[in-house]
C-alpha cells in the first residue's frame, strides 16, 4: 500500500501529489498489478485533503491506464511502471550519497538541484518533433 504525503508549500497540486506519488510506487515495485489504492476516504483521513480531490486523481490514474475502478470494491492497479525494485543496489547507493548531502550540510533543495543536473545530463528531455513524431521523445509518465 501506498502512504501519501501532502507538501501543501510545494506548489504543486494536491491531485498532481497524489498521481506522482503513485506512478512512484509504481516505478519501486511497491505497487503491483492487482494490488487495491487506499480508499478515498482512507487518503481522506491520513492528509486532511478534499475527497474529491483524491477522487480526481484516482480518475487521473485510471485514464492513464494505470489503474482501474471496481465499483463497490475499490480501485486497484492495473499495470507497472519501471523496472527499479525498492530494494535495488542503487537505491542504497543513493540512500549513502543523500546521507552525505545532508552530514556537508546540503538543504534538500541543494541535493534536488545536484540530482536534477545530473539527470538532465544522463537524461535530456527531448521535445516533440513534429516532421517526425516517432523519433521523438518525451516524458513516458
Amino acid at each position: 500500500m501506498v502512504d501519501y504525503r501532502i507538501d501543501r508549500r510545494s506548489g504543486v497540486a494536491t491531485y498532481v501529489q497524489i498521481v506522482q506519488q503513485t506512478k512512484q510506487a509504481l516505478r519501486l515495485g511497491l505497487l503491483e498489478p492487482g494490488d487495491k489504492l487506499p480508499t478515498a476516504r482512507e487518503v481522506v483521513e491520513a492528509t486532511a485533503v478534499n475527497p474529491n480531490t483524491v477522487l480526481k486523481a484516482y480518475r487521473e490514474l485510471e485514464r492513464e491506464g494505470l489503474v482501474e475502478a471496481r465499483r463497490g470494491l475499490g480501485t486497484f492497479v492495473r499495470r507497472s511502471l519501471g523496472a527499479a525494485p525498492a530494494d535495488s543496489p542503487l537505491r542504497a547507493e543513493l540512500e549513502d550519497w543523500a546521507a552525505r548531502a545532508r552530514a556537508a550540510g546540503l538543504e534538500r533543495e541543494d541535493v534536488a538541484a545536484f540530482f536534477t543536473a545530473v539527470l538532465e545530463t544522463h537524461y535530456p528531455v527531448r521535445t516533440p518533433d513534429p516532421a517526425h513524431p516517432k523519433t521523438s521523445q518525451g516524458d513516458p509518465s
